[in-house]
């Protein structure tokens, strides 16, 4: 792809991410709303299910809402993209462009869609849609220029490069891999006693991939190996080189390592391990992408025994707490970062829904939203930002199998 046919790059800081849907109850004659971040207005966009692949499919497709800046809820819902299984979804750079993965799993592939957003209305106009080369796409996410997009198929076990082509299509993919080796045990090596979780441990299962905070290594994680690869990415083409000396990290077998952060400061990296129920903190050398254990702790109680699967985590604006969700255990951990980058968990607070699969700032950072896809609901939370702790709105936001929640603000388009 020549240099002339990328789009026009705004600023790499505009890219927000995070929450959504409608509010449950009164919430007047919708006065507050259209005043986000200094008179700006905030759209929130949730991805849903369509189609069964962990648990209901009550969704059809992708919903636009707008946030009351005032108290967090979530308002004027409407269906804005009719699409099969949106349930990862990510907004280019310049805020012009928003982009679906169609997470589809009883076909050889699943699919990546390309929309562009009406900037007064946030509406979404189809651009095309281009094959995810592998089963149940997962997760993407866009380098820092907004060149090229990054895709984990979960169920295909492979990662792909998509160029984004002059006004926002998506291109056929540059790059491919599958990467193959030993398969982690069936039961996680840190599994709370009496845990039952097993899943993902019978192939390679990509989950997440991100380009790190200097657009310079791509970082992809493997569940069913349990390993962190780290491939080095070439700006021009797009194109992943695995690391000659170390191309993965590992995880304890079984574990399953699911999706990760980078702190602020970009030498800090949290890991969750989706079967065992644990954060794993690493310092990340942004000279040659290595990556070194540090610490690992729990995202349960102490006195925790059973199930649970966690799925994603996030870090508050501030880098200084870490939340990670919990399912089954229906809560959402709370950990204090502290200047060396540990960890200690302080708090946890009840999701008022079932099965977060999903949870999100809004881009003031004031509140935290969750979708809780069993209970096709999605809860807002006030942040006490001293203490990192969330109190319940009392609001809830009605959508069907909720999977992603992610904003945007016009202020500036």
């Amino acid at each position: 792809m020549e240099e002339t046919n990328r789009i026009e790059i705004w600023s790499r800081r505009s890219f927000i991410k995070a929450t959504a849907p409608l509010v449950i109850g009164n919430i007047g004659s919708q006065r507050g709303l259209a005043t986000g971040m200094e008179g700006s207005r905030v759209f929130a966009y949730v991805g849903s299910y369509t189609s069964a692949v962990d648990g209901g499919a009550n969704g059809e497709g992708i919903y636009r809402f707008e946030v009351d800046a005032r108290t967090g809820a979530l308002a004027q819902r409407k269906l804005v993209a009719k699409t099969q299984n949106p349930s990862w979804i990510v907004i280019h750079p310049s805020r012009r462009y928003l982009y679906a993965v169609n997470e589809i799993v009883h076909q050889q592939s699943g699919s990546v869609s390309a929309y562009s957003i009406e900037p007064k209305s946030g509406d979404l106009t189809p651009l095309n849609t281009v094959n995810s080369e592998g089963s149940g796409p997962a997760h993407m996410s866009l380098d820092a220029s907004g060149n090229f997009a990054f895709v984990a198929n979960y169920a295909g076990g492979t990662i792909a490069v998509l160029p984004i082509e002059e006004g926002g299509r998506l291109g056929a993919a540059v790059d491919v891999h599958r990467d193959l080796g030993s398969i982690g045990a069936k039961s996680a090596t840190d599994a709370p006693a009496g845990s039952f979780a097993v899943s993902g441990h019978d192939g390679p299962h990509a989950h997440m991939i991100a380009v790190d905070p200097e657009n310079r290594f791509v970082l992809a994680v493997d569940l069913g190996q349990d390993r962190i690869y780290v491939y080095r990415f070439d700006r021009n083409s797009g194109r992943l080189a695995p690391l000659e000396a170390a191309p993965f990290a590992s995880f304890p077998s079984g574990d399953g390592p699911r999706h990760f952060v980078f702190h602020p400061n970009g030498r800090w990296m949290y890991v969750v391990g989706e079967e065992s129920s644990t954060i794993e903190f690493f310092h990340y050398d942004t000279a040659n992408g290595k990556l070194t254990l540090q610490q690992t702790i729990s995202s349960l109680p102490k006195q925790f025994a059973g199930t649970n699967f966690t799925s994603v985590l996030v870090i508050a604006l501030d880098g200084r707490f870490l939340y990670v969700a919990n399912r089954l255990h229906d809560t959402i951990a709370i950990c204090a970062i502290d200047s060396n980058g540990r960890l200690t968990l302080v708090g946890e607070v009840s999701t008022m829904g079932d099965y977060p699969r999903h949870c999100a700032f809004d881009p003031s950072g004031r509140f935290f939203y969750v979708c809780n896809q069993h209970s096709d609901s999605i809860t807002s939370f006030e942040v006490r930002r001293e203490t990192g702790l969330l109190t319940f709105t009392g609001m809830y936001t009605a959508v069907g199998s909720p999977s992603i929640v992610t904003f945007l603000s016009t202020q500036g388009v």
